[in-house]
C-alpha cells in the first residue's frame, strides 16, 4: 500500500472475490451490532450505571459471553440492577442469541404487512 497508494483491490476469500451484495450485507450486520451496542450502553448510562459496567454488561449480554467488568465483573453478577437494567440486559441478551436481524426485522412494518 506504501508503493501503490492508489490501488484498488478487490475483496476476496481465497481465489473467489466476494460481490457487492456481500460486503454490503457484512457492513450491515457491523453497523447494526454497533449502534444496538452504542444504544443500549447509552440507555443503561441515563439509568446511572457506570460507563464501564454499562458497556461490559450490554458486550457480555450481547455477545453471551459471561460475565462482565466493573459491577457485573467476575466477583459480582448482575443481581443489583434495577428493573430497567434487567428489561435492557435481557433485551440484549435476546438480540445476541436470536442474531441482531432476526429479531429487528420484528420492528419493520413489511414483515407485518404479509
Amino acid at each position: 500500500r506504501i508503493i501503490h497508494p492508489r490501488v484498488v483491490n478487490p475483496v476476496t476469500l481465497g481465489q473467489q472475490r466476494l460481490p457487492a451484495q456481500v460486503l454490503t450485507a457484512v457492513l450491515g450486520f457491523m453497523l447494526i451490532y454497533g449502534v444496538s451496542t452504542l444504544a443500549l450502553s447509552f440507555a443503561l448510562l441515563l439509568t446511572g450505571m457506570d460507563y464501564v459496567s454499562a458497556v461490559s454488561a450490554v458486550v457480555a449480554t450481547l455477545n453471551n459471553i459471561g460475565p462482565g467488568l466493573g459491577s457485573v465483573g467476575p466477583t459480582a453478577n448482575f443481581g443489583h440492577l434495577n428493573g430497567l437494567q434487567l428489561h435492557l440486559l435481557s433485551f440484549a441478551m435476546l438480540l445476541g442469541r436470536l442474531e441482531l436481524l432476526t429479531v429487528l426485522v420484528l420492528f419493520t412494518a413489511a414483515f407485518w404487512r404479509r
